[in-house]
């Protein structure tokens, strides 16, 4: 019943900035950490891909690669400020999403009379 487009696409989306979330706190943690290389979670232009091509949205996998910031002389790269940006941005991403769950589920609410 929740296998729509919509709803997988959803699904993925609202994990992979969970994962977002978790990297981006990582990085922040270890921000002191000599030679420590930030993470980065990638997946909205394999969704975006899969989507657009017709192709099973749950099959959408994120990675997590090593940020190209460059690094200071104790090796690490973690940059605070990206870090704060970059959280802010997934946690406004993630309440969108949440809202675009709510929505869906809203109209099924609807559909079936309870609402």
């Amino acid at each position: 019943m929740f296998d729509d487009v919509t709803s997988t696409s959803l699904h993925v989306a609202l994990s992979g900035l969970a994962e977002r979330q978790r990297v981006i706190a990582n990085n922040i943690s270890n921000i002191q950490t000599p030679g420590y290389h930030a993470g980065v979670v990638r997946f909205e232009d394999t969704l975006r891909r899969a989507v657009a091509d017709h192709e099973n949205a749950a099959d959408t996998r994120l990675s997590i690669q090593a940020s190209l910031e460059p690094t200071r002389l104790d090796g690490n790269n973690v940059n605070l400020d990206h870090e704060t940006l970059s959280n802010v941005d997934t946690g406004l991403r993630y309440q969108l999403a949440l809202r675009g769950m709510d929505a869906k589920f809203g109209l099924l609410r609807t559909a079936i009379g309870n609402g």
